[in-house]
């Protein structure tokens, strides 16, 4: 992994997870898809100008605009309406958390039929440490005595099934070499202008689009549409470029653990010892993960140093 490739990685870690903070913010103010159509209708118009005064802007034909819609609609509007809807309904955000970290484990078991990546044993054992490093920050946390309904806690696969499908919807067309690509900042443009018109239709039917407009509510939205939506996003289709589709989705496992992590900063949550000890975990399965432990070793192997040992000995 190149310098680059870490800095991506903690970049996309960072402002990731601090769009589930910025939703606890601005829930208050609207609701899931209310709150969700204003920040990517902001996105989109954000884009559109940006574009056009760099003179990069163009309507493309729909060939080449709906993967890109559909890639948005998957990973912006589906995975991010799921979660907050499970959440509005009374779910604990660890258990969301807790389940929707399943998608490292679901994208391993069908990326190879759909990218023909296939995982290594050393993958899959990087994969299911890291799950267990998650229920360890997870489990302490569950309320079981919450009476939630059985669907309400379904609401997250929804996440799990829209991101591992964008995901490897990307990585195939980053390895599929016939495919235009657009380049990131009108892919990222028609991806939200995707997610605005689909979830319109929830917000105004659903929820009217009642809106406290409250100062507190746009620096949210401000935060949640240039730290998450243009710089997060962009750091996954950077990363989606240069990791396969299982060793991008081990880094979802630090979602749980991050999350608290900023949740203390922010509103005081304790930070638990099993927190500690998950996140630990949680990196040790991480480095199994992403680490070709083989072409180490044999690198170290051919260096002059050990050569000159190994002929000593």
């Amino acid at each position: 992994m190149t310098k680059k490739t870490v800095l991506l990685v903690v970049g996309f870690v960072i402002f990731w997870n601090s769009g589930f903070v910025g939703a606890e913010y601005g829930l208050p103010f609207a609701g899931p898809y209310t709150l969700l159509f204003w920040r990517y209708l902001g996105l989109t118009l954000l884009l559109w100008t940006y574009l056009n005064i760099r003179g990069r802007f163009k309507w493309v034909s729909w060939k080449k605009a709906k993967p890109n819609l559909l890639i948005g609609i998957l990973a912006h509007g589906v995975w991010l309406t799921c979660a907050l809807v499970a959440i509005s309904n009374g779910v604990p955000a660890g258990i969301v958390a807790l389940i929707i970290s399943l998608q490292p484990l679901v994208t391993g078991s069908v990326s190879g039929r759909i990218t023909g990546e296939r995982n290594s044993i050393q993958q899959w054992l990087g994969l299911s440490i890291g799950f267990l490093g998650v229920v360890l920050s997870v489990a302490y946390r569950i309320d079981i005595e919450n009476s939630t309904s059985v669907v309400s806690y379904l609401i997250p696969l929804g996440s799990i099934i829209a991101m591992v499908m964008a995901s490897l919807f990307q990585r195939n067309m980053e390895l599929n070499k016939s495919v235009n690509k657009l380049p990131s900042g009108l892919s990222l443009f028609y991806q939200g202008l995707g997610t605005t018109v689909v979830l319109f239709f929830p917000a105004v039917f659903f929820e009217n689009l009642v809106t406290e407009w409250t100062t507190e509510f746009i620096l949210t939205q401000v935060w949640l549409i240039l730290g998450v939506s243009l710089l997060a996003y962009t750091f996954v289709w950077k990363l989606i470029e240069r990791m396969s589709a299982t060793s991008f989705s081990s880094l979802f496992y630090l979602g749980p653990p991050v999350t608290m992590f900023m949740a203390w900063l922010m509103f005081g949550d304790a930070i638990l010892v099993w927190d500690i000890l998950g996140l630990t975990v949680i990196v040790v399965g991480l480095l199994i993960t992403q680490i070709n432990f083989k072409k180490q070793f044999t690198h170290l192997r051919k260096t002059p140093r050990l050569r000159g040992l190994t002929k000593n000995h």
